[in-house]
């Protein structure tokens, strides 16, 4: 076989197979998890977690290698300290996120509102409106949720701790269903 061909098929096995490890390691490590609230696609630079997302894997791939690099694959070293974070913080075991987080596919604004969320407390909510004053743009209300839906880092950047009122949760890119429950989680757990 010629190294060209031998070449192909490395990168053919790196993106399609779940479990092949290559000679060298990806760019960004990529791959799912199911968790309480459905499947979670995972994509990790090496600067921190790119993507925590309930898109469907395709989509995040093509937005990752599109965005941040196409040199993409299973690399469970980096993936598997998040995947353990994140079974820990559904078990009620985790009240804040240790892992790394790489907002690069956010727009500026977008990680502005997104760092925010970052000093807002597990089990605890705030508004838009709280936000958008706390960021400087007491006004940007739809700027400050557009934002929030587009979180390429979900659960991990806790958006969905943002309601419209106490009354009012509010959208989120999981849905109703899943925003209640990742709320149910943290004021039910027991640490």
């Amino acid at each position: 076989m010629a190294s060209g061909s031998a070449s192909d098929l490395d990168a053919l096995l790196r993106v399609t197979s779940s479990t092949y490890v290559g000679a060298t390691h990806p760019d960004i490590a990529f791959g799912t998890i199911e968790v309480p609230v459905g499947r979670l696609t995972l994509a990790a630079t090496h600067r921190g977690v790119v993507a925590c997302s309930y898109e469907d894997e395709n989509v995040v791939f093509e937005r990752v290698s599109r965005e941040v690099g196409s040199f993409i694959g299973p690399d469970p070293r980096r993936l598997d300290p998040v995947r353990r974070e994140l079974d820990a913080y559904f078990s009620g075991r985790l009240r804040a996120f240790t892992v790394t987080v790489d907002l690069q596919l956010a727009t500026s604004f977008a990680r502005t509102v997104l760092q925010m969320m970052l000093a807002v407390p597990y089990g605890t909510v705030t508004t838009y409106r709280e936000i958008a004053e706390r960021i400087g743009r007491p006004r940007a209300l739809r700027a400050v949720g557009n934002a929030l839906g587009s979180n390429p880092v979900c659960v991990i950047v806790p958006c969905h701790r943002v309601v419209e009122s106490e009354a009012v949760l509010g959208g989120y890119a999981g849905g109703a269903t899943a925003k209640e429950r990742l709320l149910r989680v943290e004021s039910t757990a027991r640490l």
